[in-house]
């Protein structure tokens, strides 16, 4: 008998050891907050990531934007040069729709006026001000590498005249450009002044 109680003690002790209870996790109550947090979290992250494909789309629509203006602008730089290659022998160049705007033809908007010089905006502008400077006489000023050594004075002139409408519709910056031949993306052989601004210009330009 006493050895029987000792083997059942020992098969106690046994399965004590090596019984390892198990023990049941239940899940917390999910609570009306709860949803509504996820919900809040869920709709942020959906606004966020539409912003950002919206922002992806801006962006791809200006940079295809402004490749379709680059490209009309060579296209007709090409036609211009064409022109004016065949267009008189002393290269004074065919006329322009400068002629027709200074002769009072077409109207503008101008901004600026003296005896040499006119200022008008441009109709297809590249920034949000875009501003045309040109002499009111051509005389052979077709491009400024054709500029001959008299013509210093109507040179610093446009200039001049570029700088007064640049401070006065840019006042952060702006800049001036002058496109020379058919490389240089010269569409009307009249010398004129582009004051490009009102925004922040990149670098280098195209």
């Amino acid at each position: 008998m006493r050895l029987l109680c000792q083997r059942l003690t020992s098969i106690s002790l046994a399965l004590r050891l090596s019984y390892t209870p198990t023990i049941a996790f239940s899940p917390l109550p999910f609570t009306e907050t709860d949803t509504l947090n996820l919900t809040r979290k869920s709709l942020t992250s959906q606004r966020l990531y539409s912003s950002k494909d919206s922002n992806i789309r801006d962006n791809n629509i200006d940079t295809a934007m402004s490749t379709e203006s680059t490209n009309d602008e060579v296209a007709a730089a090409k036609e211009a040069a064409a022109a004016y290659k065949l267009s008189s022998e002393d290269k004074a160049g065919p006329a322009t729709v400068f002629d027709k705007i200074l002769s009072g033809e077409w109207g503008s908007d101008k901004v600026y006026e003296d005896d040499k010089a006119l200022a008008f905006r441009d109709i297809s502008p590249q920034a949000p001000v875009h501003i045309l400077v040109i002499p009111k006489v051509r005389d052979g000023l077709v491009q400024l590498s054709k500029a001959r050594s008299d013509q210093k004075d109507i040179l610093g002139h446009l200039m001049y005249v570029a700088q007064e409408v640049g401070k006065k519709e840019c006042p952060k910056g702006f800049r001036v450009v002058i496109n020379d031949g058919e490389h240089g993306a010269q569409s009307v052989y009249h010398l004129h002044l582009h004051v490009l601004g009102g925004r922040q210009l990149n670098w280098p330009p195209g």
